[in-house]
Formats: structure tokens, C-alpha cells, sequence
């Protein structure tokens, strides 16, 4: 996945603002402590870190 469908699918599920929102200050665990875009700066693979935000979040399967 590259980082532009990680932030398209990110504004779909969640709305532009608090997306943008949540990438810059909500801290995951399972990101190692991490927001996403201090994960994404880390490294950390788009797909992976989408993932993690669909388990935080409780996403359902068919909109992962």
C-alpha cells in the first residue's frame, strides 16, 4: 500500500479533519507509542499501519 491510499482510506473512514487529526496525535500502542505519521516517519510499512488503525478503531472487515 503506498502512503497516499493509506491517507485516501483514512479520509474515507474517518472524515479529512479528524483523520489529519488522528495521524498527527493519536498515539497507538501497537505502533510502538506511536501516531501515525511518527510511525510512517519511523518506517513502518502503510499497510501495517492501516491495519493497526482498523483493529484500534474496530473497522469493519469489509471497509479494511
Amino acid at each position: 500500500m503506498r502512503y497516499t491510499v493509506l491517507r485516501r482510506r483514512m479520509a474515507e473512514e474517518f472524515g479529512e479533519v479528524r483523520a489529519d487529526t488522528l495521524a498527527r496525535d493519536h498515539v497507538l500502542a501497537a505502533l510502538g507509542e506511536r501516531t501515525v505519521n511518527q510511525a510512517l516517519e519511523a518506517g513502518w510499512d502503510p499497510k501495517r499501519v492501516w491495519s493497526v488503525l482498523c483493529e484500534s478503531f474496530e473497522v469493519p472487515s469489509s471497509r479494511r
